[in-house]
């Protein structure tokens, strides 16, 4: 299967996920999806109290190369075992979720763009560029409603870690994009080109 593969990177709360589960709305299981999320590092060997306070916003928290190597197998036309992360613990979970080869991979996450290897991997690179201030807002709103966190660790974690982190790792690596996207997938002209590109490559290839 001759797959193509497109990551989506961005600040948190930029509109990375609204992006993609357009694309997925449109095209089904025409995509797989693999976000860097789920591949943060177990830690079994830590209390809780000390998993809150680490730095989940470096490029060091994430098993990139465990990620690194399920789409390599993935894109070889492999089903792979794709690990989950329970945000409520800080900890990746023990269920995993079975994704099968598509001719559409799209690799999400914060950091995707500023990690070399993966970033050599990818068909189309795609930077979503929000202003700071409506990301913030969203990821209070997320991290509060559905993530089980209160509004004063969100805002202490977004001020020492996801802040700096942004401005270290995340705005550097727009420079690797080939598109950059305002405001995800509320950008409908964006979001229909594309649209187009994908469906340009599903129709070549089926």
């Amino acid at each position: 299967m001759n797959s193509m593969i497109i990551g989506i990177a961005g600040g948190t709360g930029s509109g990375k996920t609204t992006l993609t589960e357009q694309i997925v709305r449109r095209f089904g299981d025409q995509v797989a999806v693999l976000c860097h999320d789920n591949y943060y590092h177990a830690h079994d060997d830590m209390p809780y109290s000390e998993r809150c306070k680490l730095n989940y916003d470096h490029p060091d928290a994430f098993d990139s190369a465990l990620m690194t190597d399920q789409l390599r197998r993935l894109k070889a036309g492999e089903t792979i075992h794709c690990p989950t992360y329970d945000y409520t613990q800080h900890n990746r979970a023990a269920a995993t979720v079975t994704v099968q080869p598509a001719p559409v991979i799209v690799v999400e996450g914060i950091l995707i763009l500023a990690d070399p290897v993966l970033r050599q991997m990818m068909d189309i690179r795609i930077f979503v560029d929000t202003d700071a201030d409506v990301r913030i807002l969203r990821r209070i709103l997320r991290d509060v409603e559905q993530r089980g966190r209160s509004l004063q660790s969100v805002v202490e974690q977004y001020l020492t870690t996801v802040k700096p982190m942004h401005e270290q790792f995340v705005e550097p690596s727009k420079r690797c994009a080939d598109i950059i996207v305002l405001d995800g997938g509320r950008n409908l002209v964006a979001l229909d080109m594309i649209m187009t590109r994908i469906a340009e490559h599903i129709a070549a290839n089926s």
